[in-house]
């Protein structure tokens, strides 16, 4: 009899099945957020905010943040691509949440997960003329669309306890997986105020979880989670001097996932931009992100224990503003390199971002102008 005749039924059809097309993990769940600059979320599985994603895509939120927008109706769509990987941790908390690993298994793990994912992001919202609170109120829907392809290789080893005795055990197991179709829907409001060069804004969005998803796949772009996820943020921007600087703290509530009874800890996220306008279309700066979970995880399936995420990202950003009538488009470009990270997978990503609003009004001429044109 072998080590493999000892494991459950259900374990040993699941390694028949990943010799052949191999399990899935699910890498997105783009958990992002919102701002009128958007929100989605990708791009959750059992490591540290299950699986190592969370609800919130770090980035979301970056320069002009806080900034007021023009009434009326605006289309933001994000072009968003990222390649990460990690180690043991995350390996083993994936290979627990697809039933790769049995219950009666105590087991060390060796191994590393790598995902690449490309997403489109499409986010129309609507911008009230009249004051909410004292503040400008918008509402959107956030909805993503998109390819997601993940692969796994690890070693465990350890003892595998049977009724009869404790047995050695050592397997080496390679998957893959690759998972197109939509995400999760991504309601979002946000309230923002403005006083000269300072203005303030807070945001509430939620997590619908209608997307893509299987815990038994290794790969994913729906969350199968619902979260709440609301903050804060400030922009000064002074348009004489051309200088800006944002910054959005958040906090995201998880909700219990119904398919393998394990529910993330609360997450916080900062992001922030800082940027130039060299001239009043042309912007450069930069952009950052700290991610840190600050509550564990827990229920029922819960096998990793409080496995708390961590991540930072910092990168160039580029925009530019095209006046097109009475539509103006902005175009944006950023890229984040990550580091310091911890229970959660790592590397880089770049943000493509295409709004299209109604043009603000031309400035009223002043009297003196006014003459100089009749003179004329």
């Amino acid at each position: 009899m072998s080590i493999s005749d000892l494991l459950p039924n259900r374990s040993r059809r699941a390694r028949q099945r990943t010799r052949t097309l191999a399990a899935r993990h699910r890498k997105t769940a783009l958990g992002l957020a919102l701002a009128l600059t958007g929100s989605a979320a990708l791009p959750t599985t059992a490591a540290a905010d299950e699986g190592g994603v969370s609800v919130w895509l770090p980035g979301f939120f970056g320069s002009l943040a806080a900034a007021p927008l023009q009434p009326g109706w605006s289309v933001q769509s994000i072009d968003y691509h990222t390649s990460v990987s990690a180690g043991a941790d995350v390996s083993r908390a994936r290979e627990i949440t697809i039933g790769q690993i049995p219950l009666n298994l105590n087991a060390s793990l060796s191994g590393s997960v790598n995902a690449d994912a490309d997403l489109g992001l499409a986010l129309p919202a609507y911008t009230f003329a009249n004051p909410v609170l004292g503040g400008q109120a918008t509402v959107g829907l956030l909805t993503v669309y998109g390819r997601t392809s993940t692969s796994l290789a690890a070693t465990l080893s350890g003892a595998l306890t049977t009724p009869f005795r404790t047995l050695p055990f050592a397997r080496s197991d390679t998957f893959s997986d690759v998972t197109c179709g939509f995400g999760d829907l991504y309601p979002l409001a946000t309230l923002r105020w403005n006083s000269g060069v300072n203005n303030y804004m807070t945001y509430v969005f939620g997590d619908v979880p209608v997307g893509a998803y299987d815990s038994a796949r290794l790969a994913n772009i729906g969350i199968g989670q619902g979260a709440i996820d609301a903050g804060g943020g400030y922009t000064y921007f002074n348009p004489q001097t051309g200088h800006e600087i944002s910054g959005v703290l958040g906090f995201t509530y998880n909700f219990i996932n119904p398919s393998t009874q394990y529910q993330s800890g609360v997450d916080m996220h900062f992001d922030w931009g800082a940027s130039q306008f060299l001239t009043k279309q042309l912007q450069i700066g930069m952009v950052g992100y700290v991610y840190n979970e600050i509550g564990c995880d827990s229920g029922a399936g819960d096998r990793v224990g409080c496995f708390q995420s961590r991540v930072v990202g910092i990168g160039p950003q580029l925009g530019y503003i095209i006046p097109l009538g009475t539509v103006q488009a902005y175009i944006n470009i950023k890229g984040y390199g990550e580091f310091d990270a911890q229970s959660r997978p790592h590397g880089w990503n770049t943000w493509l971002t295409v709004q299209l609003a109604a043009a603000p009004p031309e400035p009223a001429p002043s009297p003196a102008t006014a003459r100089r044109m009749y003179m004329k």
